[in-house]
This record gives C-alpha cells, sequence and structure tokens, in this order.
C-alpha cells in the first residue's frame, strides 16, 4: 500500500513538472508570436514610442559594440596564425583559410555574438523585467490602459534583436579582413585567391544557413529571458530556480539552431 501510494505520488508530481515544462515552452511561442505581430505592426512605431525604441537600440548596441569588436580581431590574429602554422607544418596550406573562414565566421561569431548580447543586455533586461511584475509595476500599466508587452517588452526585444545581428555582421567583416591581413599582409596580390575562397565557403545555401543562424540565436537570447520574466513564478523562493529554467530553455534553443546549422552545412 505504501509502495502504491509512493508511486502515485511520483506520478502527479511528473505530471505537474511535464505540465509546467510544456506550459513554458507555449508560452514562449505565443509571446515570440505577439512580438512578430507587434513588430511588424506600423503602429509599434508611432512618434510616442521611438523614444524607448531608440533609447533600448542604443543602450543594447553602442557599449559593447567596440569592445566585442576588438576582442575578435584579437581572437582572430591568434586563431589564423595557430591554424596557418600548424596548416604549413602539416603540408595542408591550401586548406588553412577555408578552415579560419568556417571556424570563425560560420560557427564561432554568431554564436559567441548572442551569448555576448544575453549575458551584457537581454538576461539583465530579463532580471528587470521580473522586478517590475514583482513590484506590481506591469499591473498597473494594465489598469492604464497600457500595454507592457507592446511598451516594455517590445523595445527591449528589438534592441536585443539589433545588437546581436549587429555584432555578428560587423565582427564577420573584420574577421573577414584580419584574416587576409594576418595571410597575404598589406598587398592585394592575394586578394583573388581569397575572395575565390570566400565565394567556396559561402555558397548561397550556406549563406542562407548563416543569416537564419544569426537570426534564430538573436531571437533566443531576446525573447527567452523576457518570456521567463512575465510568466516565470515571481516569489523570492522560487525566483532562482525560474531563472535556471530560462537559461535552460536559452541554452536548449541555441543547441539546437546549432546542430541544425551543422547539418544543413555538411550534411
Amino acid at each position: 500500500m505504501t509502495s502504491t501510494v509512493s508511486w502515485q505520488r511520483w506520478l502527479d508530481r511528473t505530471g505537474q513538472a511535464a505540465q509546467q515544462w510544456l506550459l513554458g515552452w507555449w508560452r514562449l511561442l505565443e509571446l515570440g508570436a505577439v512580438i512578430l505581430v507587434l513588430v511588424l505592426s506600423p503602429s509599434s512605431y508611432r512618434r510616442a514610442n521611438r523614444p524607448a525604441l531608440a533609447r533600448h537600440i542604443y543602450l543594447h548596441t553602442a557599449p559593447i559594440l567596440a569592445g566585442f569588436t576588438v576582442l575578435c580581431a584579437l581572437v582572430t590574429v591568434v586563431l589564423t596564425r595557430i591554424v596557418l602554422v600548424t596548416a604549413l607544418s602539416y603540408g595542408l596550406s591550401q586548406y588553412a583559410l577555408q578552415l579560419v573562414i568556417r571556424v570563425l565566421v560560420l560557427e564561432l561569431i554568431p554564436l559567441t555574438a548572442a551569448l555576448f548580447v544575453a549575458l551584457r543586455c537581454t538576461i539583465p533586461d530579463g532580471a528587470e523585467l521580473s522586478a517590475m511584475q514583482t513590484a506590481g509595476q506591469l499591473d498597473a500599466m494594465r489598469r492604464q490602459g497600457q500595454d507592457p508587452v507592446r511598451s516594455v517588452v517590445l523595445p527591449r526585444v528589438i534592441g536585443g534583436l539589433f545588437a546581436g545581428v549587429t555584432l555578428a555582421a560587423l565582427s564577420s567583416v573584420v574577421t573577414l579582413v584580419v584574416t587576409y591581413l594576418a595571410s597575404y599582409g598589406f598587398t592585394v596580390s592575394g586578394l583573388a585567391v581569397y575572395t575565390r575562397l570566400f565565394g567556396q565557403v559561402f555558397s548561397p545555401a550556406v549563406s542562407l544557413i548563416f543569416v537564419l543562424k544569426i537570426l534564430f540565436f538573436c531571437l533566443a537570447v531576446s525573447l527567452i529571458p523576457m518570456a521567463s520574466a512575465l510568466y516565470d513564478p515571481h516569489t523570492t523562493r522560487l525566483r532562482t530556480s525560474a531563472e535556471i529554467r530560462g537559461l535552460v530553455r536559452m541554452f536548449s534553443v541555441i543547441l539546437l539552431v546549432e546542430i541544425a546549422s551543422l547539418v544543413g552545412n555538411y550534411y
């Protein structure tokens, strides 16, 4: 009898945990759909909403743009020299630059840019939104006829998206330029060969996967902290577990996107 009761309790707890897990993902998809509609709606860009949008785009991008670009340039110089020297020692120098472009531009930069934006911008934004939810500020906005998703969440999501895409695009260009300079120096003699290698790597299919990966990475790091702040429990006792669940969701989506891109690029 005791074992039957214990088994029933375990089933109840498992069912509740599965229900909460599915509910969390459903709310994330729902928020993503709402944000997509708001992004495509002209009313979201009226004069009253423009200052908040501009402020979050600037605050999410400008303070970290120079530092991240310099960091990417330094890492590119180091990795390029390591790969070139190693490939030359094994007689594989003709494949070295393709390897550098694939590893740095296709794989590392989108992932690093997304995680950098998450750590510096969107996760703190989620914590701020969670504090506003706990303090009742969002409920007060609803009672006043305002939509918190449009006025509070949307600017932060657009700011995170803009920052992630900007960092990834600019860093990709800087990485390609630094790779060329580290390989050929300040000369144009290798430009034709380098351009041909770039074209061999960035085929139309690979380019499409690259763009989609950046967009999905940026969506994940921008939306999931906001969804966790809006829908997860906000009591002091449960806040830590809610934040952990949000991080798990974010890294799960990033991992799935990365696996899908690897399958599309190499299989």
